[in-house]
């Protein structure tokens, strides 16, 4: 999407609902497990052979809790994440987030509850390069409602709680590797969600980016009481978490050092 394509969606949406839209309700803490997999069951077909990636997973987050999954690539990491996330759907069993199953929710139903509950972060970092680091912060804030001067406000202090003070008018192809990622972790907060999911946040960097991006992956759920869940191959990603396991075989086991 172009800037000036954006800038016009922008400008219209602010026309109809003014410039002082009051931000999304916040959420109501909820006592018991956030997260609650149960009997998690998905299979794919694959010609005439079906793959069983999940058999039964069973877990609970509580919230604020962090959560390190490891396991071979192909394992069903990513899978698992996508669909706590509703990216995906289960062939059977159930995902319930503070009490609501996700699997009964429609796709409308889906979509709201991802723009409110998760904040997201791949291994690519999916920045608009025709936008700075400000903008790209702001932008999801804004689009869901919040006052433009807020908006900006909250991506100024997200940022800075990335280290990236100096880096808020650079357009992406100015950042590098590991500056792109830490935005991109600013932008999974900027909404407020109940929980972030990260899907190998570090897989494409050295190992110097890939300690800071973890260590303010993990600082800023913890100042902003976020439950994460990240699936990783990284050592120093998944050593931060307090709660590690093991994808194998379809099966969730204790992680390294449970």
């Amino acid at each position: 999407m172009s800037k000036n394509h954006l800038t016009g969606l922008l400008a219209r949406a602010e026309k109809v609902n003014g410039p002082g839209v009051a931000p999304a309700a916040e959420q109501v803490p909820f006592d018991g497990p956030l997260v609650r997999v149960k009997d998690l069951v998905k299979n794919y077909a694959s010609g005439t052979e079906i793959l069983h990636i999940l058999r039964g997973i069973n877990f609970e987050v509580e919230q604020g809790c962090t959560v390190a999954v490891s396991g071979q690539s192909g394992s069903g990491k990513s899978t698992l994440l996508n669909i706590i996330g509703g990216l995906d759907r289960s062939d059977s069993g159930s995902v319930e987030v503070a009490g609501q199953k996700i699997s009964e929710l429609s796709e409308s139903g889906l979509s709201s509850y991802r723009q409110r509950r998760i904040g997201f972060i791949f291994q690519f970092h999916y920045l608009l390069k025709d936008f700075t680091a400000l903008e790209n912060v702001m932008l999801p804030a804004y689009m869901m409602g919040m006052r433009k001067k807020d908006a900006l406000e909250k991506a100024r202090l997200l940022l800075g709680d990335m280290k990236l003070d100096d880096r808020l008018d650079h357009f992406p192809s100015r950042l590098s590797g590991g500056e792109r990622q830490r935005v991109a972790v600013a932008r999974a907060l900027v909404n407020d969600p109940d929980i972030i999911l990260a899907d190998e946040p570090t897989g494409n960097l050295d190992s110097r980016n890939s300690a800071m991006v973890a260590e303010q992956l993990y600082a800023g759920a913890e100042k902003w009481g976020k439950t994460l869940i990240v699936v990783t191959h990284d050592e120093t990603v998944a050593c931060r978490a307090a709660l590690r396991y093991t994808l194998e075989n379809g099966l969730l086991g204790p992680g390294a050092g449970e």
